[in-house]
């Protein structure tokens, strides 16, 4: 795969990147037996690491739009990993709060996910990861005021 064309190419590489990253992901969630999918978890870590968001909060996050972000929370309600709880200024508005069954899940997710990482990352130095990771959120800085997402 070396001499693969695509290899030069930003764009390409980001998207094999991330499919095969997801594949990996979804691969090992079910061979684990778990009973989400690395989406609903980015959301349900999400949840875990900051208490409460509001679903447009999750939907600027994780670059999703909103429909597909109150699908997934939906999802995860469903399974009592999450709850809407009223937003104390009385509006029609929800925020999203983890479960002790979610937190329970996350927890257990939480390691497999370090070894999918591990994988992923293997042979790189964490400078190079560094690196890429700067260069990488340069280039979403560089498009931030240029793409109008419906979040």
């Amino acid at each position: 795969m070396k001499n693969n064309p695509l290899r030069k190419r930003v764009g390409a590489m980001l998207v094999a990147t991330g499919v095969l990253s997801r594949g990996l992901s979804l691969q090992t969630f079910a061979e684990k037996g778990f009973d989400i999918t690395p989406e609903q978890y980015l959301i349900l870590s999400l949840l875990y690491e900051h208490g409460e968001l509001y679903q447009r909060q999750i939907s600027e996050l994780t670059y999703k739009d909103r429909p597909n972000v109150s699908r997934l929370i939906n999802i995860l309600e469903q399974k009592g990993l999450v709850k809407r709880i009223n937003d104390s200024n009385g509006r029609q508005i929800n925020k999203i709060v983890v479960t002790e069954k979610g937190r329970e899940l996350r927890e257990k997710i939480h390691p497999v996910s370090v070894e999918i990482r591990k994988i992923v990352t293997k042979n790189i130095a964490v400078e190079d990861l560094e690196k890429c990771l700067a260069i990488l959120g340069q280039m979403l800085d560089n498009m931030k005021d240029k793409v109008s997402l419906q979040i």
